[in-house]
């Protein structure tokens, strides 16, 4: 699966935008403020219907613009040709417009998606960005914000189920707020949304569970591969929906639920614990472990698509020279050469450095100079 072909009219910083990719490397070249970060986002966007970088779909219509418009064409696998033995392909035109003060429409082949979930995991993407560390510094939502994009481009089922459980929990706030206002509580009517709030969490909670396990050692592998195996690394899944009394300690809490006017329990506190060594990354880890950590995360979760989709997904690789020693940078070149990946984006302002990186690499590279 690969990106063939990409337009671009009015979205962020192109009023108007034509490319033909490359089917495996594929490098964005330009001054810093350019616009190839925004191309990059493009891809994204038109892979998973948003933005990796904002998650209000209007920012990224052009200033002073209506709307805007992103038309890419897929190259898909449809399985194996029982004819001729081998892998078969077809085209798949793939189109996003968004007019302001309106509803954003997805478009397969010109015909509208009945939901938009159903795009979602189609044509997989994984990011690797310069503000990734932030999974290691900052909040908890962060953390589960990165796992449930995984597992929802994995999982059609974990997908409807957190949307679910997101509009579930939405309407029970806004009852709780309700009750605090007239300072009167309804429990046969909390009753009806405690308990899908309560089954959906609990598939949820193990669906996470399980999708830990399951991706650890692909993560310890990349992580050992890119630290030349100097220390040990874990993935704690920390969730007090583990606890056996759970659904009763929920339904006790309802009291402070309505004073504060939110659910104060559930898989949307959830957190992962990142450990090198035993002990918190984000307290004890260099800054060069964060950023080794992280992009092992990353790594793993394109094999780990690859493994349960039988697709590789497409790999954006944004100011990643800049961020890295040249011992990391070497081996994720040596990676791209041995052909880990499909279809690779790599964005940089130096376009010699990455000429001269990536001169021995006998994979197809095409450079696209942007900002001109």
């Amino acid at each position: 699966m690969h990106l063939e072909k990409l337009s671009l009219t009015n979205f962020k910083n192109y009023e108007d935008g034509r490319y033909l990719f490359g089917r495996q490397v594929n490098v964005i070249v330009g001054p810093n403020g350019s616009g190839k970060t925004n191309l990059l986002d493009a891809v994204y966007f038109l892979s998973l219907s948003k933005s990796a970088f904002h998650s209000q779909d209007a920012l990224s219509i052009l200033h002073d613009a209506d709307y805007f418009i992103l038309d890419g064409v897929f190259q898909e696998d449809t399985g194996d040709n029982p004819d001729q033995h081998s892998i078969s392909h077809r085209l798949v035109q793939i189109t996003i417009s968004l007019q302001r003060g309106q509803r954003k429409v997805l478009m397969a082949d010109k015909k509208p998606y009945e939901r938009i979930s159903e795009h979602i995991g189609r044509f997989p993407v994984v990011l690797v960005a310069p503000n990734d560390t932030d999974l290691v510094r900052e909040h908890s939502e962060d953390r589960r914000h990165f796992f449930d994009g995984v597992l929802s481009q994995l999982d059609p089922d974990y997908l409807r189920d957190y949307l679910t459980y997101q509009q579930v929990l939405k309407q029970r706030n806004s009852l709780l707020k309700l009750f605090a206002e007239r300072n009167q509580v309804d429990n046969d009517l909390l009753d009806t949304y405690d308990e899908p709030l309560l089954m959906l969490g609990q598939r949820i909670h193990d669906a996470r569970q399980q999708f830990v396990r399951d991706f650890l050692p692909g993560f310890r592998n990349h992580y050992a591969y890119l630290s030349d195996e100097r220390e040990a690394v874990d993935i704690v899944y920390e969730s007090e929906v583990s606890k056996p009394d759970f659904a009763t300690e929920f339904r006790h809490f309802r009291r402070r639920d309505t004073v504060l006017q939110r659910t104060t329990m559930g898989i949307h506190k959830d957190d992962y614990g990142f450990l090198i060594g035993g002990v918190p990354l984000k307290k004890f880890g260099s800054q060069g472990q964060q950023k080794t950590f992280v992009i092992a995360l990353k790594l793993a979760q394109f094999n780990q698509i690859q493994t349960e989709k039988g697709i590789r997904p497409i790999l954006l690789l944004d100011d990643i020279f800049d961020k890295l020693d040249d011992r990391r940078i070497g081996k994720l070149i040596r990676r791209i050469d041995e052909g880990a990946f499909g279809q690779v984006f790599i964005t940089d302002a130096r376009p010699e450095r990455t000429r001269d990186l990536l001169a021995t690499v006998q994979t197809d590279v095409r450079f696209f100079e942007v900002g001109q």
